[in-house]
């Protein structure tokens, strides 16, 4: 009875790997693209930001090009590995691992904090930005939890992202 399990169960794993790296890869790629848009000037959801960070870098908006760049990079790079059944070093293995971790992390903990100003639990000092929070609460660490847990739910599986020994 436990043999039969076995063979339905396994063919699973790889879909659902698949799955998550793309739910991983619209998140990032998300987020990415919004750092881009605002990068060039754009203003759509800018005030969800906060405005001490708009303040902060309204001279500085090309600082956003590169975020944008490798949010969309970091985000699309383990799906098309994947998808392409291309190993990768254990260094990037790990490189993604941590940015997963601290994906889950941040998003996490900004979300709930976030969620606990917006409920009066906390009252910051001086303050806070309503439009700010409301986006770092509904928006953008959410977002940011999302593409963490998607991608620690890819990289759980080796299957589709085989590790091969550094070649240095």
């Amino acid at each position: 009875m436990g043999q039969s399990a076995a063979p339905s169960a396994a063919p699973a794993a790889p879909r659902r790997t698949r799955w998550a790296l793309v739910v991983a890869a619209v998140a990032g790629t998300g987020h990415g693209l919004f750092s881009l848009y605002w990068a060039v000037g754009g203003t759509w959801l800018v005030e969800t930001l906060g405005e001490d960070i708009v303040e902060t870098f309204a001279d500085q908006l090309w600082l956003l090009l590169p975020v944008g760049v490798l949010k969309v990079g970091f985000a699309v790079l383990p799906l098309l590995l994947a998808e392409r059944g291309r190993p990768i070093s254990r260094v990037l293995r790990i490189v993604l691992w941590l940015g997963a971790v601290t994906l889950v992390v941040w998003g996490g903990l900004n979300t709930v904090v976030a969620h606990l100003v917006l409920a009066g639990v906390i009252q910051p000092t001086g303050g806070y930005d309503h439009q700010g929070m409301i986006g770092h609460a509904w928006i953008w660490d959410p977002l940011f939890l999302l593409w963490g847990v998607a991608l620690v739910m890819g990289l759980r599986h080796p299957q589709p992202l085989r590790i091969t020994p550094d070649r240095q």
